[in-house]
């Protein structure tokens, strides 16, 4: 088993730290994870030698070096939030314009309005517009997601009762299944195209037949969706801006 728990890759003159994730859980997959915070993570299984797993790294080096190339590229282009009159914000993969409104006498709402993302405040504070908005996605995201999990488990002919669904805000990841079935999303993903949140749901739908990463899951996942990959490209492109602001 592994020592420690990072490694160091150079590549391009650039040194590259990976987190090692140790798993006991038979049937795991080496692994290699490459975030749009710019973290490299490699899921490794108990069992695997040392010799194993600086193979794996370097087969993956260049590989991890444009991935992190991307998302800075992408960093690059995205302005911080201020949360003012003018700036676009994601839903359903297609930017909105926000327009702010001061109205102090009336109530804070949010819609979406001729595709504008329209606030009304009582005061024209960035955290407090930051906030509604947060509000705002989190209750669109518990009726897309519901909706779009409805429409899917009729593919999924080996899930035999609608799962438990979640929302909750994590760093990494858009979705996760725990061991007892309960489907967590993150809210943010209701910024993404549609299909690349059915994408992260049948993913996850996969995980309660197949609970790692193994051969098994990736046929049973191209089954029922054959282009998989080209949407999880398009999800990873645009990761770093459907989670500004996060």
């Amino acid at each position: 088993m592994p020592t420690g728990k990072t490694r160091v890759l150079t590549y391009g003159g650039e040194q590259i730290r990976v987190t090692l994730l140790l798993r006991s859980r038979p049937g795991t997959v080496l692994r290699i994870k490459v975030h749009p915070d710019l973290t490299v993570q490699a899921v490794v299984p108990d069992g695997t030698s040392d010799a194993d797993l600086e193979r794996a790294l370097q087969r993956k080096t260049r590989w991890i070096w444009q991935k992190l190339r991307d998302f800075r590229a992408v960093q690059e282009h995205a302005t911080p939030r201020e949360y003012v009159s003018g700036e676009s914000h994601f839903y359903l993969g297609r930017r909105h314009l926000l327009k702010v409104h001061h109205r102090p006498d009336a109530p804070e709402t949010v819609r979406m309005m001729r595709g504008r993302l329209e606030v009304s405040v009582q005061e024209r504070h960035a955290l407090r517009i930051q906030k509604l908005l947060e509000l705002w996605y989190f209750a669109r995201a518990q009726d897309v997601f519901r909706s779009r999990l409805d429409a899917l488990l009729p593919s999924a002919l080996w899930v035999a009762e609608p799962p438990a669904l979640k929302l909750q805000v994590m760093r990494t990841q858009w979705g996760n299944c725990s061991p007892g079935g309960v489907v967590t999303l993150n809210p943010h993903l209701v910024k993404a195209p549609r299909d690349c949140i059915d994408y992260v749901i049948l993913h996850e739908l996969c995980h309660l037949k197949e609970h790692n990463h193994g051969a098994a899951f990736w046929q049973l996942l191209g089954r029922v969706m054959p282009d998989w990959e080209r949407h999880k490209a398009r999800l990873d492109g645009m990761a770093e801006l459907v989670l500004q602001g996060a």
